[in-house]
């Protein structure tokens, strides 16, 4: 079974954006809009609310054959069994990663601002890495700033999908697509807008 393409835009769920009885009908509006992969990214300690949301956004994604990427959380990538996990600088070791949800998992990796670590990633054998934050973000005001210059040098270096995060925008995104992103990673610029939907519309045209 072939694993899905990394690219375009890649919707992120914010708890504190998305009330309980929001998330999944949000989620399917970006998904409509053009969102080619979701990822289900919740710090709360609530497990059985975690739990249930993930399935639920699981059974959407595959309806819709994109696929959900739970953040942090192996064993909960595992129990619902969605398409895989993106893990971070705070996460289970990526051998540890490929282990529990196998070769046919989608794996992304946190880089930060430091292609010394997206290169480790690579060689693990990582589907996809994310830096950033480039732009100012909303919802991690305290991240790392990672310059346009690391999106080109990591072009050149890499021969696995690159993600771009932190205060995305479709006015600054081309910035980014130019310097060798092969997919957008957004929370607020699609779910804090009224409009869901048309916010994911005018990101995946970037990517016709």
């Amino acid at each position: 079974m072939s694993k899905p393409a990394c690219r375009g835009l890649y919707a992120i769920t914010d708890a504190f954006l998305l009330p309980d009885d929001r998330l999944v009908a949000a989620v399917e509006r970006a998904v409509l809009g053009g969102a080619r992969l979701v990822q289900y990214r919740d710090k709360s300690r609530n497990d059985a609310r975690r739990l249930s949301q993930a399935h639920a956004l699981n059974e959407l994604c595959r309806r819709h054959e994109v696929p959900l990427i739970v953040n942090d959380d192996v064993d909960l990538a595992a129990r619902v069994g969605a398409a895989g996990v993106h893990i971070g600088r705070d996460d289970p070791a990526f051998a540890t990663a490929r282990a529990r949800l196998g070769e046919t998992a989608l794996i992304g990796v946190s880089c930060y601002d430091r292609l010394d670590l997206a290169l480790d990633a690579e060689r693990a054998g990582a589907d996809y890495v994310a830096f950033g934050a480039f732009f100012p973000s909303p919802t991690k005001p305290e991240e790392v700033h990672a310059p346009l210059s690391l999106l080109r040098e990591a072009r050149a270096t890499l021969n696995i999908p690159i993600v771009a995060i932190g205060g995305i925008t479709p006015d600054n995104a081309p910035l980014l697509l130019g310097a060798g992103a092969d997919a957008l990673a957004v929370v607020s610029a699609v779910f804090a807008q009224p409009d869901v939907r048309g916010a994911a519309c005018r990101f995946a045209v970037l990517f016709a």
